[in-house]
């Protein structure tokens, strides 16, 4: 994830961010945090807006939701900063919190803090200073895979924080039905309505499998690995949407994601992570490898559902943000791709019921 200047619609009272946040740091972290911090924007991400704070001794980062934002879990900073903090003690895989701040008089809205993960984040292409060729690459899926059913093999029960996030059975039925609203909400004019998928989905539920803590947003570009050794996890970042539920819709949503080489032109061009590389696992040996280690039998009808959902998950919140740019409130010229983006996903979606 590159970091570059701060977008000018973005930009923040980093005076005012850094006279707070020295007030809620011990005084040996306070006297890292001397005068105002050089600002950096991370490129990466489309839902919530995050920030490099860099002081000579110290860098943090910020993370707040984006102007415009249309509400929900997914830009709930107490939620994001709280959960993490729940996760830290029985997954080692998640950034220190510093301080979350809910008074709006410092930024206009909530946000917090949180240590900086030094290391490489892969985007669409990987970076220039790793090298990634196909037997570190079929590691660095394994690293990836494993890190995943290692979150969902955690005893949530034993984890104060947590076990409240599980609101019972009909956890699929109400992925399906909150989704249809939120893209219902969400729609522009432009866009397929989604209303057989989404018909089609209500239609082919399945029971919800035991529920484990998910993360809801697992891809590459989420994870900070080590820049010398890249198939080394250094940690996991973006929580937002993270909950208790069906696994395997964690795992769906995440290959939504997961473009391989042998995908279709349009395919190949709305990839965000380097996964068609030779050496990258395929979905289906994703699926594979996922259900052994977890000792789950998933039938192709089952995993149908949760590969079309995946596709429609995204369509979704790739159209919260298309929304946000058709109306004005955003001009990050990247976001009008998503419009066409989303009328893809449709048509894939259709095919894979058909």
């Amino acid at each position: 994830m590159s970091a570059g200047a701060v977008r000018a619609e973005d930009a923040f009272d980093v005076a005012g961010v850094a006279a707070w946040l020295r007030e809620q740091v011990p005084p040996d972290v306070a006297a890292d945090l001397d005068g105002d911090p050089a600002v950096r924007q991370f490129s990466g991400g489309a839902s919530n807006l995050t920030y490099e704070l860099r002081w000579p001794a110290r860098a943090l980062v910020l993370r707040r939701p984006p102007h415009g934002a249309l509400g929900g879990s997914a830009h709930n900073m107490r939620r994001e900063h709280d959960l993490q903090a729940a996760i830290a003690p029985v997954f080692d895989h998640v950034p220190h919190m510093v301080a979350l701040c809910t008074d709006e008089s410092v930024l206009g809205t909530d946000f917090y803090v949180m240590e900086r993960l030094e290391g490489v984040v892969l985007g669409t292409d990987v970076p220039a200073e790793v090298e990634l060729g196909p037997q570190t690459a079929r590691a660095l899926c394994e690293t990836a895979w494993d890190t995943l059913i290692e979150l969902h093999e955690i005893d949530v029960a034993s984890a104060p924080g947590l076990a409240t996030l599980d609101k019972g059975a009909g956890f699929v039925h109400r992925q399906v039905e909150g989704w249809s609203t939120r893209f219902r909400a969400a729609r522009t004019p432009d866009v397929p309505d989604f209303e057989p998928v989404m018909a089609w989905l209500a239609e082919h539920e399945p029971a919800d499998r035991p529920h484990t803590l998910i993360h809801n947003d697992f891809r590459l570009d989420n994870l900070v690995l080590d820049a010398d050794d890249p198939t080394r996890l250094v940690g996991v970042l973006d929580w937002e949407l993270a909950t208790v539920g069906d696994p395997l819709i964690d795992l769906g949503g995440a290959l939504a994601y997961w473009v391989q080489a042998d995908d279709d032109e349009t395919m190949r061009a709305l990839r965000l992570q380097p996964t068609h590389l030779p050496g990258m696992m395929t979905r289906a040996e994703i699926v594979e490898r996922y259900c052994a280690a977890r000792q789950l039998t998933v039938s192709e009808a089952e995993w149908a559902f949760y590969e079309i959902f995946g596709l429609f998950r995204l369509a979704g919140i790739a159209q919260q943000i298309y929304h946000r740019f058709h109306h004005g409130r955003t001009t990050n010229p990247r976001f009008a791709a998503f419009g066409p983006m989303v009328t893809y996903l449709e048509a894939r979606c259709r095919a894979l019921i058909s």
